[in-house]
């Protein structure tokens, strides 16, 4: 009968860590209505798609990898899933939910409010991620 208990406890110990944990890969994220509004300031041509291109580069191929796919070096290591930014469902979130997103982070999407403070590069990467 312990041995019954006990591991009948052990399951459900595993199962509400495993909800847990997928909670956390799931959670929908909470953007302020002020990013919502927010528009593009300069539409994708190819001078700004380029600039993003190269700042992508730097600072999120290597976790979303090089072509956005979420396969990027470091994607792995993280508690959350990396969602692939080429797919429609990522293509149909508002510019200004992605800006917030890109550059005030949550969990292990790092903040790069103090890395990339020129507003210009910082539309130019969501223009980028818009042309994948």
């Amino acid at each position: 009968m312990k041995k019954f208990l006990f591991a009948a406890l052990t399951v459900v110990f595993a199962m509400s860590l495993f909800s847990f944990i997928a909670a956390e890969k799931k959670a929908a994220w909470k953007i302020p209505a002020n990013y919502t509004a927010m528009k593009i300031q300069k539409k994708g041509d190819a001078a700004s798609v380029a600039l993003g291109k190269t700042l992508y580069a730097k600072h999120c191929k290597a976790c979303h990898g090089g072509a956005g796919k979420g396969d990027g070096p470091k994607a792995a290591a993280l508690k959350t899933a990396m969602d692939d930014i080429t797919k429609p469902a990522f293509k149909a979130i508002p510019d200004g939910n992605k800006y917030f997103m890109a550059f005030v982070g949550r969990g292990d999407m790092p903040s790069f409010e103090k890395k990339i403070t020129d507003e210009e590069e910082r539309w130019a990467i969501i223009n980028y991620l818009n042309s994948l």
